[in-house]
């Protein structure tokens, strides 16, 4: 049985608008786990290995992996290097987009200060700020720009995502105008949800708040259960 990688990449001609929100959010795990791998220089893997160091059924592992088409080889599993870069190009990390930070506060820096932007094949390249005690100071080799000059940035720069690490009160109508400007991406994480209807804009709304409820929920249902 020929090897997924042999055969015409289904990944290359297969619309992907079928594919379930569910699968989409794990793909990003699979990203991880092949990444730290390909570190270890495991080279090939199959899925009940691979359900065993996620703890993920092998049978979703196939699932969401056929959804895209398959990838994997009866007797062999799966090339880790190929699924690798797959799951790279289905995620968009070979694409090459530039993200900009609005927002260099406490969270905007952060952000700009981790690797999350590198290990996932965005290239960040400025911050802007309107608090006069921040624009114009250097965060991670950046010097925080005035809003004032975010057009005139866009328009000379490819920037295709926006982080947005604003009070929710101007949140909306930053938004609004990213996209007057032409970002079609927005990372927002205001405490306040925003949507853009009528726009082809692609909006991911983050909330903290919501992990660490969740997080709180576990651990209360986790001591519960240790005094039944």
């Amino acid at each position: 049985m020929k090897s997924e990688s042999s055969r015409h990449d289904p990944t290359m001609s297969q619309s992907h608008d079928d594919v379930s929100p569910a699968v989409i959010k794990r793909l990003p795990r699979y990203f991880r786990y092949l990444r730290e791998l390909l570190k270890n220089d495991i080279l090939r893997i199959s899925s009940g290995e691979l359900s065993r160091l996620m703890h993920v059924t092998a049978s979703q592992i196939r699932q969401d992996l056929n959804c895209f088409g398959g990838f994997g080889q009866q007797g062999y599993g799966y090339n880790v290097k190929y699924l690798y870069g797959k799951i790279s190009d289905i995620l968009g990390v070979t694409r090459g987009y530039n993200a900009i930070i609005i927002g260099a506060g406490n969270l905007g820096s952060a952000l700009a200060s981790s690797p999350i932007f590198e290990k996932r094949g965005v290239t960040l390249t400025a911050l802007f700020d309107v608090n006069k005690d921040i624009v114009g100071s250097v965060i991670s080799g950046y010097t925080v720009l005035h809003m004032d000059k975010l057009d005139d940035y866009v328009a000379s720069n490819k920037v295709d995502i926006a982080v947005l690490t604003l009070p929710k009160e101007v949140v909306r109508e930053t938004a609004e105008h990213l996209a007057s400007l032409g970002i079609k991406g927005l990372w927002n994480f205001a405490s306040t949800e925003i949507e853009l209807e009528g726009s082809d804009v692609v909006v991911q709304n983050v909330h903290m708040g919501d992990s660490l409820m969740t997080l709180c929920y576990e651990l209360t249902k986790h001591n519960q259960d240790d005094l039944e």
